[in-house]
């Protein structure tokens, strides 16, 4: 079933059911009356990555305080997508931006790994959460994606699993085409890691050859900046071997 995209949606973080009556908080209260200038009866579809979408009404108790009751089941929960989307983090209007296409794109863990030459180590975790759910909310996706703490590159490798393919970029790669190289990849479980804006130091492509469960591919004959690379290689990891 497609989504509604004539309909505001807004993601609540408490079980939906029908006949549910829901206590807005004052930033969703803020939001729906006072920047959208929603008012008594108004309708909009709600959804917490776990029950699926459904449509609720708001119902005003005076100036400050708004209620929504569920209605009606619009979607079911779809399976949750098992993409992992791995990056060296970016400054953070980048990083922002990264985070919110890499969820559009079907990602469904978020994991920043420290490399060599990452631009910066401090993560804030509660904001590329709120990115994610920003993204679910804009594009439609009922599945909010799991946003990890940072882990450093070796020890992410050192406890990869085992039956799941990791695909990174590599400028240093000997063709331009990655077509013919994700043709041949076999695994269902896939994941893609994109390298810092300085590309990976020697050691790390060193380390990341010598992994079984490894595959480099190129992103054609120009130098891309991280943000751009994500997107490319997510686009054409999904139109091979994802879920395109």
């Amino acid at each position: 079933m497609r989504a509604n995209f004539k309909m505001q949606r807004l993601f609540f973080d408490a079980p939906l059911a029908a006949d549910m009556s829901l206590n807005a908080d004052r930033d969703q209260f803020n939001y729906l009356v006072n920047v959208l200038r929603m008012t008594q009866d108004s309708t909009v579809l709600l959804f917490n990555g776990r029950d699926g979408e459904w449509s609720a009404v708001l119902e005003l108790e005076g100036r400050k305080k708004l209620s929504l009751r569920v209605d009606l089941q619009t979607r079911p929960q779809p399976a949750a997508s098992d993409l992992h989307y791995l990056f060296a983090p970016l400054k953070q209007a980048r990083l922002d931006y990264t985070v919110q296409k890499a969820v559009e794109m079907g990602a469904g863990v978020i994991q920043p790994v420290l490399t060599h030459h990452t631009q910066t180590t401090r993560i804030n975790a509660k904001r590329l959460e709120r990115n994610a759910i920003e993204a679910a909310e804009q594009c439609g996706i009922l599945s909010i994606p799991t946003c990890r703490e940072p882990l450093k590159l070796a020890n992410a490798l050192e406890n990869w699993e085992s039956d799941r393919r990791l695909i990174y970029c590599d400028e240093a790669a000997d063709t331009h085409n990655p077509l013919p190289i994700l043709n041949k990849i076999e695994e269902s479980k896939l994941a893609l890691l994109i390298g810092p804006e300085g590309g990976f130091s020697d050691e790390e492509r060193a380390l990341l050859r010598s992994c079984a469960f490894v595959t480099a591919i190129p992103l054609g004959p120009r130098i891309l900046r991280a943000d751009t690379a994500a997107v490319a290689a997510m686009a054409v990891l999904q139109a091979t071997a994802g879920d395109w």
